[in-house]
């Protein structure tokens, strides 16, 4: 886990770093349609994704209008005024859990405002050494329900252009969920379909026993069909490789400012820092945009180390767009950049 942090620019970087490595078309299977399929995990996770995703918030407020009609000659009454009830202001909001985490611009653990809207889409470029090798798309989909909860539903998909898939072909995405109220994730699901591998994996956080499982069917031309399954502990709050990606931009973030949290992937537990080193203005396929640039570092079991040079930019807005990634590699220089972006509602 630390060498994929090094390697890929903190957790982005774990998709876009497979375009650089291997060769040909994508690989075939026969039973690849046996590898979608886990029961353990589809009995333990209930996702729906309703039809209607908009609904009227539940606290909303209904008034009703009485009229009242007087008859001729009767005299009218006059109701008595009614004290009004003495409210006792509410206690003061405990401090946003856990302490790691900053609390600026938060309510509890909500965004004062939320940086995402549903159908936004991300498109980046995805260049290596100045050539050009896919696309990366980020996106937020229609609210979905796990196990009953609402969870902002996201995607990261990546493909390699034509060209470059003859060298080595990658058609993957992940579909990330994070609960709504609470910002933690519920689940992801990994599909990877490349030359060398196919590969169907998913991750459960269960936070009532602060433990993930992680399920993961592979098959290599190397190695064959190949299962795995691992369950450990977790600490309360803590992010998925793929969900950090997104929880990244709720945070405020002005130079100097240092945001961190908890990542979990691969029975390790760790922590995430980024630093705001600089502002400036940035022109891309997508426009110009002021942008603030972070700086990403990691910390496992109490030992801080730098992962080299590897910056995010985000739009300096409320909606923090991830503008451009940049990861310096033993070979060379790997850049996803922003060519449009959909806002969504």
């Amino acid at each position: 886990m630390q060498k994929k942090f090094k390697a890929m620019t903190c957790i982005l970087m774990t998709l876009t770093l497979s375009l650089i490595v291997g060769c040909a078309s994508i690989m075939e299977y026969a039973k690849k349609d046996q590898l979608k399929k886990n029961e353990e995990f589809e009995n333990t996770v209930k996702i729906e994704v309703p039809e209607e995703t908009e609904t009227a918030p539940a606290d909303s407020a209904v008034t009703l209008t009485t009229t009242t009609t007087t008859l001729p000659g009767a005299k009218k009454k006059i109701a008595p005024v009614k004290k009004a009830k003495k409210t006792i202001a509410p206690a003061a909001p405990a401090r946003r859990q856990p302490e790691l985490e900053s609390d600026i611009g938060f309510i509890g653990r909500r965004p004062e405002k939320d940086p995402y809207g549903v159908g936004e889409k991300i498109t980046h470029d995805v260049s290596y050494m100045g050539l050009s090798a896919g696309t990366m798309t980020l996106e937020s989909r229609p609210f979905a329900q796990v196990n009953n909860r609402k969870n902002y539903q996201f995607r990261i998909a990546i493909k390699t252009i034509s060209v470059f898939s003859s060298f080595y072909a990658v058609d993957d995405y992940v579909d990330v969920l994070l609960d709504y109220e609470n910002l933690i994730p519920s689940v992801f699901k990994l599909h990877v379909r490349e030359s060398g591998q196919l590969r169907e994996a998913q991750m459960y956080f269960d936070f009532d026993k602060n433990q993930a499982t992680y399920w993961e069917k592979k098959v290599t031309k190397k190695d064959g069909e190949e299962n795995k399954k691992q369950q450990w502990e977790i600490l309360p709050y803590t992010q998925s490789i793929f969900s950090a990606v997104f929880y990244l931009r709720f945070f405020k973030w002005d130079v100097g400012t240092e945001n961190a949290f908890r990542v979990s992937d691969n029975e390790k537990n760790l922590i995430f820092r980024g630093k705001a080193v600089r502002k400036e203005k940035i022109k891309t396929d997508a426009g110009e945009f002021n942008a603030i640039v972070i700086k990403p570092d990691v910390e496992l079991r109490g030992k801080f180390e730098t992962i080299g040079d590897n910056f995010i930019w985000l739009s300096d807005d409320d909606h923090r767009y991830i503008l451009r990634i940049e990861s310096k590699i033993k070979i060379g220089t790997l850049v996803s950049e922003v060519e449009k972006i959909e806002p969504g509602r």
